[in-house]
C-alpha cells in the first residue's frame, strides 16, 4: 500500500510536469504561467521521491499532520492564484474598454470624412 501511494504521487507530478510543458508547447498557456506550475511539479516530484522531506518540514512548523500542510500550502498557492487571475482580468477588461472607445471615435472620424468627402458623392448611387 505505501509502495502505492509513492508511486501515485511521483506519476502525479510527472504529469503537471508533462502537462505543463505540453500546454506551453502547444500555445496554450504562457511562459510566465509555465513557469510556476514547473516549480510547482518540481516541488511536488522532490516531496513525493523524498516524503521524508514533507515531514521533516510539517514537525519544523509545527503542524501534526504532514498532509494538512500539503492542503494548507494549496489553498495559499490556489489563493494566490486567484488574485493573479482577478489582476490580469482586470487589466484585460480595462484595455478592452478603451480599444472598443478608440474604435468608436475612429469610426466616427471615417463616416464625418466620408460624408465630407465629394468623392463619395460621386460614388453614390443616388
Amino acid at each position: 500500500m505505501i509502495l502505492a501511494r509513492y508511486l501515485l504521487g511521483i506519476l502525479g507530478a510527472l504529469l503537471i510536469l508533462i502537462v505543463a510543458v505540453e500546454l506551453l508547447r502547444r500555445g496554450k498557456l504562457r511562459e510566465r504561467h509555465t513557469f510556476w506550475w514547473l516549480i510547482a511539479g518540481a516541488l511536488s516530484l522532490v516531496v513525493a521521491v523524498f516524503p521524508s522531506i514533507l515531514d521533516g518540514l510539517a514537525a519544523l512548523l509545527g503542524v501534526d499532520v504532514p498532509v494538512n500542510l500539503v492542503f494548507f500550502v494549496g489553498i495559499v498557492v490556489l489563493f494566490l492564484v486567484c488574485i493573479q487571475q482577478s489582476t490580469e482580468l482586470t487589466r484585460s477588461e480595462e484595455r478592452t474598454r478603451t480599444l472598443a472607445e478608440r474604435v468608436a471615435l475612429l469610426d466616427d472620424r471615417l463616416r464625418e470624412v466620408e460624408r465630407r468627402s465629394p468623392a463619395s458623392e460621386s460614388r453614390d448611387p443616388e
